[in-house]
């Protein structure tokens, strides 16, 4: 993963970064006391839609839902119509036709060349999701088995810029990013991932320097979630990767651990000959 530096309080509007994650939940009551017991989250709710809050700033929702679905990442759109159809022309799959939802944007779901599900989502100015503080959303990663198919549908369908900062064999992985900023970052999974696992995007939450990681991992396993990836260093912070207690996957990041990284290497543009 890749993590901007000095990421603000509120993550700036630009086209394809992400907006907002949402997290389908059966039980409003059973995902509160999780995501309340690990992350100290406040909610509000809006026209029964349930808005998880960190120091007062929108972080992330819990929408009810008949049955438990994997946390959903939903990048910036100016227009989700009318990236649903480039999407389809491009040869993504819609899942959701673009609608109103109740906190007035509009969004819609698709899946990606590759089979990775991800929302788009169009949001008034005044739009806040916030990117600091414990359990705030930090960073998404595409996860998929083919990295140069999904590299080249993200590149025509939000013109991101792409750096690899793998070695493009061993460890492939690309940054996207949006006029000189980090976004979201995709890697092509490996003997790590089992091999029936599909295509997903990752979502990454902030943990506070001031409390271990090591005992982010320990509290989920006291709440009735899984520890899947021991923590962890990096040179964007110390990880874990667990699930809560629906089995949804996540990840949790301390950024104030990182270790040296090293140098970036941009990604060979198909379209150059």
């Amino acid at each position: 993963m890749s993590i901007a530096p000095n990421s603000p309080r509120i993550r700036p509007l630009l086209a394809g970064s992400p907006c907002w994650v949402e997290l389908p939940v059966p039980d409003i009551r059973s995902a509160v006391d999780f995501y309340t017991g690990l992350f100290g989250w406040h909610y509000t709710d809006d026209d029964g839609y349930t808005v998880a809050m960190v120091d007062g700033i929108p972080v992330a929702g819990l929408p009810q839902s008949e049955a438990p679905g994997p946390w959903r990442l939903y990048l910036l759109t100016p227009h989700a119509r009318a990236t649903a159809e480039k999407a389809f022309h491009l040869g993504g799959s819609v899942l959701r036709n673009p609608e109103e939802s109740a906190d007035h944007t509009q969004s819609t779901l698709i899946t990606d060349p590759t089979g990775a599900v991800v929302g788009f989502r169009h949001v008034p100015p005044d739009w806040r999701f916030g990117t600091d503080g414990h359990g705030a959303f930090a960073w998404a990663e595409l996860n998929t088995r083919d990295g140069a198919a999904a590299d080249t549908f993200f590149r025509d369908l939000c013109h991101y810029d792409m750096t690899q900062i793998g070695d493009g064999h061993r460890l492939d992985y690309v940054v996207y990013s949006v006029e000189g900023q980090d976004v979201v970052g995709r890697q092509r999974m490996g003997r790590e991932f089992q091999y029936r696992e599909k295509p997903h995007w990752m979502i990454y939450f902030n943990s506070a320097p001031e409390i271990d990681i090591d005992a982010v991992a320990t509290r989920v396993l006291e709440l009735g979630g899984r520890v899947t990836v021991e923590p962890y260093d990096t040179p964007f912070g110390r990880i874990t990767t667990v699930e809560d207690h629906n089995h949804m996957a996540f990840s949790v990041v301390d950024q104030s651990r990182a270790i040296e990284a090293e140098p970036r290497a941009e990604v060979d543009d198909p379209y150059d000959d």
